[in-house]
């Protein structure tokens, strides 16, 4: 439950040193163990992911409990869609690395993005898990997951799982879909999982299993509730006093894995889970986000309300408090989302609707308007290169899309994502890069590139271990006695960071204070985030010298999960390109310049 409780999660030597405890608890058949998080996260701190998967799964192979997983079918592991044979790739390495079922799903319910990936998983000799995103709208009834599920069985998948990602499926008709399913195929595993934040999980687990679900996924203290799944002791007892048979829970194992569970939080995971995401809030019930995006969420608020508030005050306007921001966000994601189509709010499209609101929210409170920010990846959701929508979109956003000269598509989304691996295998070669055993690092760097090779050069494990040092700072510290830089050493290297707090900018990682000399007007970040020059391997950067015409992409922010596209504002010649790839910065930092042509 740590993607839902905050941004990261246990190192690996912690993964294993609990995992006795939760075998030894005696009530579980299962274990999810990795997914498309666990793998990001694992590289942000310097952690080889390939390596924790290995030592994660084999404690619970040995005792006989089967360990799963969740994949973005299209995405893979990331939030972008995946090359072919890099799909293929995924299923084989992880199932060589231990992991038994797959959780496959998409975020727009496209069977032309499950049906593949549910036999690339069988080929690979793993159990096709395949996915329904459930979400409460007009277009999403219970006729339409029932046949969704019926599609998926008929294409081979071994299980369906209902992934209530933000809990908000109405016990009622959760009830009606599993019997539907079963109805179909009385012997088919049928798998919920839901989180608790709105409120309706508990009553929804007794649904689904009165009406023949098999498998239920749990949380415990404390980790439960909130943003996370319901607590195993009270889903016990539940369905024991309605008369199911369910495994009983060794307590002193359950209390020895809350007490690791603590330690970790107190070591540095509590540090990134916000106290808000440790609660049940029915303010989710309207706005319909996931779990595991609220664990990341609330975290990256914080940034985005700092950013807003300086402006703010810069303008002489009153600031924003978090629950302000929070409740416009919400309001705005209820507006944006039948707008786009009602897609399912699940990663990627959960925080691509939310970034949407958030553009939106921070252009209005700027005096501007909506949509002037409407990034390429989410343009790619609307236009259906990832796959089709479940609703129709709204005439507006039709409308901006052809005063943009943008078209939308049919076409089976694999067809624009040509094959990758020999590319990535030439780049591995030339780096004296090893491929690993079956092929894992070559995954590994092919999935997530941009976060591979920070891994590799240690700058991924310098930037955690100084914004770690600014939090623990920041807790400890006398107001004013606060550390201005950290000294962290990576694989022998000692990297010197600055640090800022609050509305500071370091002068290390200052757009404005590292630009070299260049003429012409300033092309400034829209956003904070991490300044990029390329979203993948497959892009050139830009250079100085390069003429560029308006609407051109100039570089990336990855902000909230996403690369946001900074876009020429006019035709023109680059000046300048003023932080390094990779470096920090701030809303309204100067990022490019250019002379108009």
């Amino acid at each position: 439950m740590w993607q839902s409780a905050g941004k990261y999660q246990p190192r690996v030597d912690q993964l294993v040193k609990i995992a006795p405890a939760i075998i030894k608890m005696g009530c579980f058949d299962r274990v999810e163990t990795n997914g498309g998080g666990f793998e990001q996260v694992n590289l942000l701190y310097g952690e080889n992911p390939n390596n924790a998967v290995r030592q994660w799964t084999k404690p619970f192979h040995e005792a006989g409990i089967q360990t799963h997983m969740l994949d973005r079918a299209l995405n893979g592991l990331r939030m972008a869609p995946c090359a072919k044979d890099l799909r293929q790739l995924f299923y084989k390495v992880k199932k060589a690395q231990g992991t038994d079922i797959t959780r496959i799903f998409c975020g727009l319910n496209d069977p032309r993005n499950v049906i593949p990936s549910i036999h690339y998983a069988k080929e690979a000799g793993m159990i096709a898990q395949a996915s329904l995103c459930i979400t409460y709208s007009p277009v999403h009834t219970v006729d339409y997951y029932v046949n969704l599920a019926k599609l998926f069985i008929d294409e081979g998948a071994d299980e369906i799982a209902l992934k209530d990602m933000a809990g908000i499926g109405r016990p009622v008709s959760l009830g009606k879909i599993v019997a539907g399913i079963k109805a179909y195929k009385p012997d088919i595993i049928v798998q919920y999982h839901s989180h608790s934040g709105p409120g309706f999980s508990m009553a929804s687990i007794l649904e689904v299993c009165e009406a023949g679900c098999d498998y239920i996924d749990t949380a415990m203290s404390p980790l439960s509730w909130g943003t996370g799944h319901a607590d195993i002791l009270a889903v016990q007892a539940m369905l024991k006093d309605a008369g199911f048979k369910v495994k009983e829970v060794d307590m002193a194992a359950y209390m020895e894995a809350r007490t690791q569970i603590q330690a970790m939080l107190d070591d540095f995971l509590g540090y990134y889970c916000p106290k808000l995401n440790r609660i049940d809030n029915s303010l989710l019930i309207k706005p319909g986000l996931p779990g595991g995006m609220m664990g990341s969420l609330m975290t990256d608020l914080e940034e985005n309300l700092s950013s807003l508030n300086k402006w703010k005050e810069k303008n002489g306007q009153p600031t924003l408090s978090t629950d302000d921001l929070l409740v416009k966000l919400f309001d705005e994601v209820a507006y944006v989302w039948p707008k786009v189509g009602y897609p399912p709010l699940v990663t990627p499209f959960s925080q691509y609707v939310k970034n949407l609101a958030l553009f939106n929210v921070t252009l209005m409170e700027k005096g501007k308007n909506r949509w002037e920010m409407f990034p390429d990846t989410i343009w790619d959701m609307v236009l259906g290169k990832a796959g089709k929508l479940p609703g129709e979109v709204d005439q507006e956003i039709k409308d901006l899309a052809k005063a943009q000269g943008r078209e939308f598509m049919t076409t089976d989304p694999q067809l624009n994502y040509p094959d990758c691996l020999d590319e990535f295998r030439a780049k591995m070669k030339e780096n004296g890069w090893e491929l690993g055993p079956d092929d894992e690092e070559l995954f590994e760097y092919a999935m997530h590139p941009v976060q591979y090779e920070a891994y590799k050069s240690g700058k991924a494990k310098a930037e955690f271990e100084a914004d770690l040092a600014k939090r623990k700072a920041a807790e400890a510290a006398p107001a004013g006695d606060l550390p201005k830089t950290i000294t962290v050493a990576v694989n022998g290297v000692n990297y010197k960071l600055d640090i800022a707090y609050g509305d500071e900018v370091p002068a290390a990682s200052s757009a404005a204070a590292a630009a070299p000399a260049g003429a012409g007007e300033d092309i400034v970040a829209p956003i904070s985030g991490k300044f990029l020059l390329t979203k993948d391997g497959s892009e050139q950067p830009r250079k100085v010298g390069d003429a560029v015409k308006k609407g051109d992409t100039l570089c990336y922010i990855e902000a909230m999960k996403i690369n946001n596209a900074i876009c020429a504002d006019f035709d023109g010649v680059i000046t300048a390109i003023l932080p390094s790839n990779g470096d920090t910065v701030e809303e309204d930092d100067p990022i490019i310049k250019m002379v108009r042509s």
